[in-house]
Parts: C-alpha cells; sequence; structure tokens
C-alpha cells in the first residue's frame, strides 16, 4: 500500500507512519511538500482541517497510484478560556472517503498569545524564545513537548490525531 504524506516535517511525518505502520505493515511512504492553501499560522480549527485536507489531497494527486494522501495542519484556536495549540490530520483515500482527527489541546501561554494576535507565528516565538534558528523544536517535540516537559511531543500529538482520523477505515460499517 502506498501512503502519501503532505508534509516534510519530521514529527508530523514520523507520527503518521508510526501509527499506519500499526494498522498496515509494510506500507510505502511518500513524503513530500505541500502547500496548505490556508495562513502559515491557522487561527482556528476549521482553517487547520482545511489545511489538512488540502495537503492530503495534493499528496494524493502527487504520488502516482498512491492508496491514501494524509495532511497534518498545527493551530492555534481561541475560546473564552485562552488560545489553546492543536493539531489536526486529514487521511483522503483515493475512492474519496475521509478521516479527520484531532490532537490533545494545551493552553499556550498568555504572553504567547498576546504574540500571536499581534501577527507573529508560533514558530517564530518558540524559535525566538529558545534559541531555535534551525527550527529544529518543530521537528522534534515542538511547542507542545517544551511546555510539558517532553511527557507529550509534537510526534505524540499527531500520533493521537492520526490514529483518530482513521477511526472512518478501522470501522466502515460506523461512518
Amino acid at each position: 500500500m502506498k501512503i502519501a504524506i503532505g508534509t516534510t516535517n519530521k514529527a508530523k511525518s514520523s507520527a503518521i507512519q508510526d501509527v499506519f505502520s500499526l494498522v498496515v505493515p509494510g506500507c510505502e511512504f511518500w513524503s513530500i511538500a505541500t502547500d496548505s492553501g490556508v495562513k502559515a499560522q491557522p487561527l482556528s480549527d476549521s482553517e487547520a482541517i482545511q489545511g489538512a485536507e488540502n495537503r492530503a489531497k495534493q499528496a494524493l494527486e502527487k504520488v502516482e497510484d498512491a492508496d491514501f494522501g494524509i495532511g497534518a495542519e498545527g493551530t492555534v484556536d481561541e475560546n473564552e478560556h485562552g488560545m489553546f495549540l492543536c493539531g489536526w490530520v486529514v487521511i483522503l483515500h483515493k475512492s474519496g472517503k475521509k478521516g479527520i482527527g484531532g490532537s490533545p489541546k494545551i493552553l499556550l501561554p498568555e504572553s504567547f498569545r498576546e504574540k500571536i494576535k499581534a501577527g507573529m507565528e508560533l514558530s517564530a516565538i518558540i524559535r525566538e524564545l529558545y534559541n531555535d534558528p534551525k527550527d529544529e523544536i518543530r521537528h522534534s517535540g515542538g511547542t507542545i513537548g517544551i511546555l510539558t516537559d517532553g511527557m507529550c511531543t509534537r510526534v505524540d500529538q499527531f500520533k493521537t490525531a492520526t490514529a483518530c482520523a482513521l477511526a472512518p477505515f478501522l470501522h466502515e460499517e460506523l461512518y
């Protein structure tokens, strides 16, 4: 089975591969660059889901004979309790069937919220705060890894979102 992953981000790609390999051993994975078609810093769950779906569609189209296209997108989403970080995954089968899954959410510090509302991307805040000019944090533990002292990482976040997005394929009779 051929799986087209619409990202070259190491954390997202390895999370997707880890989960898919549990369900369908022996998959062939292709990680490719795609465009989300949304803002670089999505500001809502809806926007991030749309970005993940755009990436999944492009991946499915770009990788010849792919069975699945998968897109992943991180977002910040604000409600009356504050601003939360979340990850979304959309899985598209070549037949058109779709699965959507989200990760656990974590409350961001107020200082992050203020900077994001002023137009700064979360990745830029982390690069600046943790002296990470090569953006390595985003490809490994991520912001959630920093805020939880590594108890939950960006890989964990996108593993959960991928597992949830697989539900319609694992239980077709219910979907």
